[in-house]
């Protein structure tokens, strides 16, 4: 791809479809936050215990998978609202569930009607889940790929503000508004959620005056050609399929087949008493048959987008899967322990809050702002090889950090180059997962290639704790920079192969083609 000016490059934020994802990017950031961190402030001043609060927190599973219902958004379309466009109509449902569900929460007291207030703070998850599903879809059909790292990065400063406000800011209206730890006040909280529905209102404004992304109809008819009730089975088979096989396989590690093998328990035993056993043996019962009798029709509406992708790279799926399941890996297994260890440091909390929140969210966004601009200038490879090594590399500054003790203005530089990189790699990796995609199938994708980028950094930043208890914060830091490296080594091996490509199938000039 031939490179374009700088002039050319910032062009790319001057499109309405940069204001629109910003807009879109505050409506998405709004219902993650007052759902959970916001809401767990709130139950527990009106005295709601801890384990529930723990419990409460479960809602959050309705982001992580998002991509089992994805099908739906590819592969169906709204009666009546459906008038409005494929993307535009689900952004509507599911904008519309997040005000009335925002408005509801307002109204429930979790002294009085806590499990109404839960219920409802269920349906406000999967609404936004949902609506991140058809924006993601929707910014992927809006614009070529070197333009995705600017809407990124646009979506990203809409979503960020927003996240602030609907944590910092709704704390400081809820007090406001007179209920504070130690006078708890329903009518604040009403006030507070109730105003933050209010705020989704200009997002739902914008959808329905923005454009429906120009997909041929063709492609369409080719993403919808199963039915309404054969989805709603597949999404069924997936949600029986994730809550089978972890327990079967729990269950089975809590029978006592070593009372069997040595002990004086008899096989007969075993099948009539042992009460995990039988669960096992439900859960294997259930797994096979969604596996065999509705499994494989059952699950091809998302067996499909899966298999397309695999088709188009073949082989090369492989080294694609690899890239994107650890390119956050050094930033997020770090991540997990960066406010302990400001903590064991000896930062105060004012410290910590006020750099993160002031230098760490005009750092990101810088970075994500200038993601957006190197791309559309130099392609996305070499951004989101900057961006790798950048987010391991600022991992190194911690180490000096943990050597100095609480030194503010290394803190502050720290946090500051910390997060810019990681703004300008995550507007980078948006821009390439968005190239992966396949618009017959943009939503479902685009949801399992994010899902799969969280999956391995989350699991290995279970452990964080445990690497900092046996070496320490300096040789932890180490560590985890030490762990971009895979990735840098199958991003230069994925340029290469592209580089190699187009020389041996250079583009063709049609202008100057006889």
């Amino acid at each position: 791809m031939p490179r374009k000016t700088w002039r050319a490059a910032l062009a790319a934020y001057a499109s309405p479809s940069t204001l629109v994802l910003l807009l879109l990017g505050f409506a998405a950031g709004l219902p993650y936050m007052l759902v959970f961190s916001t809401l767990s402030v709130w139950l527990r001043e009106a005295g709601v215990a801890r384990e529930t609060i723990g419990y409460a927190s479960l809602i959050g599973l309705a982001y992580a998978f998002k991509w089992v219902w994805s099908p739906l958004l590819d592969q169906w379309r709204l009666p009546l609202l459906g008038k409005l466009g494929r993307r535009r109509s689900w952004l509507v449902l599911s904008q519309s569930l997040v005000i009335l569900g925002l408005i509801g929460m307002g109204f429930c007291d979790p002294q009085k009607h806590l499990s109404w207030l839960i219920a409802i703070a269920v349906i406000v998850s999967f609404a936004s889940a949902t609506q991140d599903i058809a924006v993601d879809a929707y910014r992927l059909e809006i614009a070529e790929d070197s333009r995705q790292a600017a809407l990124a990065a646009s979506y990203m400063s809409g979503y960020r503000v927003a996240a602030l406000l609907a944590t910092a800011g709704a704390l400081f209206f809820a007090e406001g508004f007179g209920s504070t730890g130690f006078n708890y006040k329903h009518s604040a909280w009403t006030g507070t959620y109730v105003l933050f529905g209010v705020l989704m209102v200009p997002a739902l404004l914008t959808t329905f005056f923005m454009r429906e992304p120009p997909v041929p109809l063709r492609t369409q008819l080719s993403a919808g050609r199963y039915s309404f009730g054969h989805q709603l089975a597949s999404v069924f088979v997936l949600i029986v399929l994730l809550v089978s096989v972890p327990a079967m396989f729990t269950q089975l590690y809590n029978t006592d087949f070593a009372g069997v093998m040595f002990g004086d328990l008899s096989p007969t035993d075993l099948l009539l008493e042992d009460r995990a056993f039988l669960r096992a043996i439900l859960y294997t019962l259930l797994t096979v048959l969604c596996l065999s009798s509705i499994g494989r029709r059952g699950l091809a509406p998302v067996l499909t987008p899966v298999n397309d992708f695999i088709v188009r790279y073949r082989w090369q799926a492989l080294l694609l899967l690899g890239l994107i399941a650890t390119y956050r890996m050094s930033d997020t297994v770090m991540g997990v322990m960066a406010n302990v260890f400001y903590i064991d440091q000896g930062f105060t909390k004012d410290q910590i809050a006020g750099v993160s929140k002031i230098f760490g969210l005009i750092m990101t966004l810088v970075g994500a702002g200038m993601g957006g601009l190197l791309i559309v200038r130099f392609g996305i490879l070499p951004i989101l090889l900057i961006g790798g090594a950048a987010s391991a590399g600022t991992n190194l500054l911690f180490m000096l950090l943990a050597d100095m003790g609480p030194n503010l203005q290394m803190l502050i530089v720290t946090i500051s180059l910390d997060n810019f990189s990681s703004g300008l790699a995550t507007s980078a990796f948006v821009a390439y997962l968005s190239s992966l995609t396949n618009l017959k199938f943009s939503a479902t994708q685009y949801a399992l290639l994010s899902s799969i980028m969280l999956l391995l950094p989350r699991l290995m930043g279970g452990y964080s704790g445990v690497m900092v208890e046996k070496f320490g914060y300096h040789t932890f830091f180490i560590i985890t920079a030490v762990m971009g490296i895979p990735t840098l080594l199958l991003i230069s091996l994925h340029w290469y192969q592209e580089s190699r490509r187009a020389r041996l199938n250079p583009p063709v000039d049609l202008e100057k083609t006889p």
